[in-house]
């Protein structure tokens, strides 16, 4: 349903979504969207890290509980 937006739909969506927040707060409201984003990713690297790190310290506890 929503898989094929068109230039008309995409105009469409820009044009309300101006209306709404108007001229002055689109770029606060870009910013606020790309500060978001950046945290995100963030918190998911941070996670990845962590993730790996817990993997590597399992399997040294497993290598020197087979020695």
């Amino acid at each position: 349903m929503f898989g094929r937006l068109g230039t008309m739909e995409i105009l469409l969506i820009v044009l309300v979504i101006l209306l709404l927040f108007g001229g002055a707060k689109l770029p606060q409201l870009a910013r606020g969207v790309g500060d978001s984003i950046k945290e995100f990713r963030k918190a998911v690297k941070q996670d990845d890290e962590k993730d790996e790190n817990e993997a590597e310290d399992k399997d040294k506890e497993e290598s020197k509980d087979e020695k």
